[in-house]
């Protein structure tokens, strides 16, 4: 038996899998259970790793708490004592003395968009910045490695958090660059703002009529350069997708070690594009993954996974086809989602439906007949209750058991629609980051609605296994922000959000684990450190239970664990 300490495993264990101080699996070929069909436990021999004196947060009900594990190929073999799983190692075991550090299971985003936000990281300027004048800045130096008449295009955007007060506008873009066309799109992903240049390309001009589910913004008979929703779609039409397969799977691989070095090892990937799928598989094939995908396809993907005969299941536990999904509303961030009552201080807006009711009960009979899960973006009251509408109506006509239909975001609810959610077996996910990072938007929709928004705690009062999820781009995606926002409410600055909706800590582990693999038809496999699940954990700097609720955000994340193999380490 060879024992060894905590900071010795670590860097041990960075060497041996060809972990840099990145994260970064460098020339890892994929391992066998890889490939094919799920694997099985092999209880047979030895344990390959034991974890000692540690403190375990297993997340399952059955055994809460634990001192030690033993991890055998891909999966938890044993969850006891320390004494009792001590006593399974042998010479061939490496033993990892914990040392009191915390251990929880790995993380599961049940709503974001990796792909997106690794690919748009590689080829797009990253306006996330502090001010007006370094986006501008930003903007203008990409305009001057640009051929002329080409796209600038930026993403990450945040309209509130600008020192000048005020958001962006097309006069902006006009003046940092006047002779390209310029997209700078919202990190939310539902609005964007243009220049004149991309408006005169688009033949878009102020009296343009606004399409259904989009809109033009005007201020004083002039465009602002703010589009929202399906008035985006002239744009898009003429921006060419020009990334190259090696693009794309090196975008992948980017946002795997950025996602695993905060703890997340499983990603829900809501909206897979055909391109996006092959870079995922790329990525898995050169070994270089780093975290298990269940795609939620576009409507384009679908197509083709029809046209084949698939259905939602197929794949493996590193990467399956998962439900088909649609957006029927606008943004929480953006403040374009549709609800019942108006947006305060705006009494005529009450934000922006994408698809009909009818267009919604068409493609969920379809899917559901074909056998598929589906997940349809619905955040405001309105749009909810008329996903719950087809959920409920095709449930009647052509039941199925537990399909686990999804409510992705689910922002805005009452007690009607939790009632509803729970009786037709819904699955919500919403947002887990919000609260804290998005707390200056929240004004838009006052006291009385952000007691009824990202309601985890009225999930859980009626018992509805509801998912985290942080949307990335649109929210950050660090879990221990997550837990922090659901458990104090508290916003960056300070300021409570709904504070009737605040969870303890046990809960909203549960939620960023255990109930992300349910969402995904995988609780008997993943989601908790349980003897013969996936041996998918991460090691904390600090313990959440004993860590005031403001200071979770800045719990380390020391070591992250997938199927036993070591994807970052803090070294």
């Amino acid at each position: 038996m060879s024992r060894i300490h905590r900071k010795q495993f670590l860097a041990m264990g960075a060497a041996a899998l060809g972990v840099g101080t990145t994260g970064t699996i460098l020339g890892c070929a994929p391992s066998s259970s890889r490939r094919g069909a799920p694997s099985s436990p092999d209880s047979s021999g030895p344990p390959d790793l034991v974890v000692l004196n540690a403190r375990v947060h297993t997340v399952d009900s059955s055994r809460p708490r634990a001192e030690a594990f033993a991890v055998k190929g891909d999966r938890f073999l044993t969850v006891a004592s320390t004494e009792e799983v001590a006593a399974m190692a042998t010479s061939a075991t490496e033993v990892f003395d914990a040392e009191g550090a915390a251990i929880v299971p790995g993380f599961i985003d049940a709503h974001s968009h990796p792909a997106w936000g690794g690919i748009e990281a590689l080829v797009n300027v990253d306006t996330n910045l502090p001010s007006i004048a370094e986006i501008q800045e930003a903007l203008t130096e990409r305009a001057r490695e640009t051929p002329p008449g080409e796209w600038v295009t930026g993403f990450k955007y945040d309209d509130t958090k600008l020192a000048e007060g005020r958001p962006l506008s097309r006069l902006d873009l006009d003046r940092a660059v006047p002779d390209h066309p310029v997209q700078v799109v919202h990190r939310g992903g539902h609005t964007a703002v243009y220049n004149s240049a991309a408006f005169a390309l688009a033949e878009i001009t102020v009296d343009t009529p606004d399409p259904a589910g989009g809109h033009f913004y005007r201020e004083g008979g002039e465009l602002t350069g703010l589009v929202a929703e399906t008035a985006n779609a002239p744009f898009y039409e003429l921006i060419p997708s020009n990334t190259t397969r090696e693009q794309r799977q090196a975008g992948v691989e980017l946002i795997a070690r950025q996602m695993t070095a905060a703890g997340i090892t499983s990603v829900h990937d809501a909206g897979v594009i055909p391109a996006n799928a092959t870079a995922y598989q790329d990525a898995y094939a050169a070994g270089n993954l780093g975290f298990r995908v269940y795609m939620l396809s576009s409507s384009a993907m679908y197509a083709g996974l029809v046209a084949a005969g698939l259905r939602t299941g197929l794949g493996d536990e590193w990467l399956r086809v998962g439900p088909v999904k649609y957006s029927a509303d606008g943004s929480a961030s953006e403040r374009t989602m549709r609800m019942s009552t108006p947006y305060a201080g705006r009494p005529d807006d009450f934000g922006l439906l994408t698809m009909t009711q009818e267009e919604i009960h068409e493609v969920v009979e379809d899917a559901h007949r074909r056998g598929f899960q589906i997940g349809i973006h619905a955040n405001g009251d309105v749009a909810i209750d008329m996903v719950l509408n087809a959920y409920e109506r095709v449930q009647q006509r052509y039941p199925r058991p537990d399909p686990r239909h999804r409510l992705e975001h689910c922002s805005l609810v009452n007690d009607d629609l939790l009632r509803r959610i729970k009786a037709v077996g819904a699955i919500p996910t919403p947002f887990y980051t919000y609260v804290y990072y998005h707390g200056d938007k929240w004004g838009h929709y006052g006291e009385e609605k952000m007691r009824h928004m990202f309601a985890h705690r009225s999930f859980l009062d009626h018992d509805i296994p509801v998912a985290g999820a942080s949307d990335y781009i649109p929210g950050p995606f660090e879990p221990m922000m997550a837990l922090q926002s659901m458990v104090t409410r508290t916003d960056w600055q300070g300021r409570s959000w709904g504070p009737n909706q605040r969870i303890t800590i046990d809960q909203a582990l549960r939620v960023a684990t255990l109930n992300g693999a349910h969402a995904s038809f995988e609780e008997d496999l993943k989601g908790s450190i349980t003897a013969g699940k996936l041996a998918d954990y991460v090691v904390l700097g600090s313990d959440p239970y004993e860590v005031e609720g403001d200071r979770l955000k800045d719990i380390e994340i020391v070591r992250t664990v997938v199927g036993g193999q070591t994807v970052h380490s803090r070294t």
